[in-house]
């Protein structure tokens, strides 16, 4: 059912535009790793404009700006696109280092020198970054090599690029950032979005798995996460980016992978969107030469203009709310846009995930858009998983490793000015968390819990809030004894209930050798939380185990690694509270694993997330 008022398009179009962007996301690199070359490129173009059912594809959204292969040429879609007459939203790769940062910067300015004019006209906008912010949450997905960046540094780079193009051909291209729009959302990124001249948006509804994601309310949650982003963007033209459906791949949650499901996506999703707003589509071609897993291609293996499903749109496909087409051919334009309601869900509607599914860390899809180089470091490839970050969007879900040390003592704990014994105690340390409405409540692991370091002497519990240095966990698996043979695979949230339980890996740098770390829960109340939401029923509390090995995505109840020691249990578990859980030594340079379990009839899930009010578990260090 395509019901208008599912989106606003207000915030993506502007009457002053003359021409809407069309066109898919490529990456730099092959499955396989091989570069994708200039004459890659020109096919690739050439088949986007080509393809059955459609027309006007004549657009391309790049990672990077670095031919893969190279320190910093810039990438061969240039000329491709010069040949073809394709229009390009450039990619400058982030979440990286500076070398590699200016290696981009190197690149866009020898594009500028080599191209010239013909360059300079089929360039549309530039992205500084892609999927920074959403990888550095605790929800976000990526490997050690492509942590993602804060806010401060997206924009003091978006800044850097702007003082490159200053004065030159590409002066007055709009320059933005593409993100999830849960980072969007976030008030704490709010800097990101002044700094843009639009806000490119990626939203994957295969990957948000803790929603009901069946390929039935595909079309809604995408406009949804969309529409989020519109409320937010300040008047600023959001662009679609990345988001797409895979034709093959795994179940995610209640989503199919299939072709049926991606042409019904394409349907709802595309065909609305298409000729309305400027759209990326992910992907053109991501199985070459093999397939990743999921796959988004709507060719397969072989380079073909016959696509794997219908590409044709149904008559009634473009009923979408009052709104003209736009572009952006330039910043004062693409800071026209106008804002209009949007159909954003109310505060009671928080999502308990994020759109992307982002993400997430799955598969990769077939190309990554990297800046490859043997001389620096290579953005991770990237698939929808919520999307795509460098050069090819990756499955949303971070991944930031963190690693946990936890001493054994006996168990105290309080609540307010009571305190509570569940074993023999010990004294009990009780401190006020700065900044935050949470009571603390510190407790002490139970004796026996072998393996786990002692504390140094004198060593304190680390501060129950992330008021200082804090590690998100790496992967949270819930594991069902009613499902027992199921692996669930990665997830946003934590799931404490009488049947599931959460395992949790950390994995700790070993810079912190030497340090005093401490496993906490933070549970805040409902109210003051900004972009998390949690279900609670029941009354209980939680047991706390540390097991012998970490986890995996393949992780089930009857598969799951053996106990090593039991490190805590906190007989009532209620908001406003912040759990101290164990303090001692940084398990440093090494990968824990800690299960959770509900104990009494307690029933949680929580969408973990550092924003305001943090939620979840979390490792502390002082």
């Amino acid at each position: 059912m395509r019901t208008s008022s599912l989106v606003s398009l207000a915030g993506a179009l502007s009457t002053t535009y003359a021409q809407v962007l069309q066109g898919f996301n490529y990456g730099s690199v092959f499955t396989n790793g091989a570069p994708v070359t200039r004459q890659d490129y020109v096919d690739r173009f050439n088949t986007a404009r080509q393809l059955q059912g459609t027309s006007g594809f004549a657009s391309a959204r790049l990672f990077t700006m670095i031919q893969g292969g190279t320190a910093n040429a810039p990438i061969e879609a240039i000329p491709a696109a010069i040949a073809t007459n394709t229009q390009l939203l450039l990619g400058i790769f982030l979440s990286s280092t500076d070398e590699a940062f200016e290696n981009e910067q190197t690149a866009l300015r020898s594009a500028i020198s080599q191209y010239g004019q013909e360059f300079a006209d089929r360039v549309v906008g530039i992205s500084v970054g892609s999927e920074d912010l959403y990888r550095i949450s605790p929800t976000g997905i990526e490997n050690l090599s492509n942590p993602g960046e804060g806010p401060d540094a997206v924009v003091r780079r978006i800044n850097a690029v702007r003082s490159t193009i200053s004065g030159t051909i590409l002066g007055e291209k709009p320059v933005g950032h593409v993100d999830t729009w849960t980072a969007y959302v976030n008030s704490s990124n709010s800097a990101v979005i002044e700094a843009c001249d639009f806000i490119g948006t990626d939203a994957y509804p295969y990957f948000q798995t803790t929603q009901a994601n069946s390929i039935e309310n595909g079309e809604s949650l995408f406009f949804d996460a969309y529409n989020a982003t519109v409320s937010v963007a300040g008047g600023k033209p959001v662009w679609i980016t990345e988001t797409g459906w895979p034709v093959s791949g795994p179940m995610s949650g209640q989503a199919v992978a299939n072709l049926d499901n991606a042409r019904t996506y394409w349907d709802r999703v595309g065909c609305r969107v298409f000729g309305q707003i400027n759209t990326f589509w992910f992907t053109l071609q991501d199985a070459f030469p093999t397939a990743p897993s999921p796959s988004f291609g709507i060719v397969g293996t072989t380079l073909s203009t016959t696509p794997l499903y219908d590409l044709s749109c149904p008559a009634d496909s473009s009923s979408t709310p009052e709104s003209s087409a736009s572009s952006t051919p330039s910043r004062e334009d693409a800071s026209s846009g106008a804002t209009g309601p949007s159909s954003v869900p109310s505060a009671g509607e928080t999502p308990v995930a994020t759109s992307n599914g982002e993400t997430p860390e799955g598969p990769s899809n077939g190309e990554t858009s990297n800046a490859p180089s043997p001389v620096q470091t290579t953005p991770a490839v990237e698939n929808p998983s919520g999307p795509a970050g460098s050069p090819n969007p990756v499955p949303k879900v971070k991944t930031i490793v963190t690693y946990t040390t936890i001493t054994t003592c006996p168990v105290t704990y309080t609540e307010g000015a009571e305190t509570k014994t569940s074993t023999t105690t010990s004294a009990v340390e009780v401190t006020s968390t700065q900044g935050s409405t949470l009571a603390t409540v510190i407790t002490s692991p139970t004796s026996g819990s072998g393996g786990a370091p002692s504390p140094p002497s004198g060593a304190n519990s680390c501060p129950a809030d992330l008021s200082g240095t804090f590690e998100y966990p790496h992967l949270i698996v819930p594991v069902d004894k009613e499902q027992p043979d199921v692996a669930a695979g990665t997830s946003y949230n934590g799931i404490f209930s009488p049947s599931v339980s959460s395992i949790v890996n950390f994995d700790l740098p070993p810079s912190l050798a030497g340090r005093t770390c401490s496993l906490v829960f933070l549970f805040p109340t409902r109210d003051t939380l900004q972009t998390s939401n949690f279900t609670l029923s029941g009354s209980g509390g939680i047991e706390v185990t540390r097991l012998v090995s970490p986890a995996t995505e393949e992780t089930t109840f009857n598969n799951q690694p053996a106990v090593n020691t039991t490190v805590n249990t906190i007989p009532d578990v209620q908001p406003g509270n912040s759990y101290t859980i164990g303090s001692g030594g940084c398990f440093a340079g090494a990968r824990s694993s800690y299960k959770v379990s509900a104990t009494g009839s307690l029933d949680l899930e929580y969408f973990q997330d550092y924003n305001p009010s943090p939620i979840g578990l979390y490792i502390t260090v002082c």
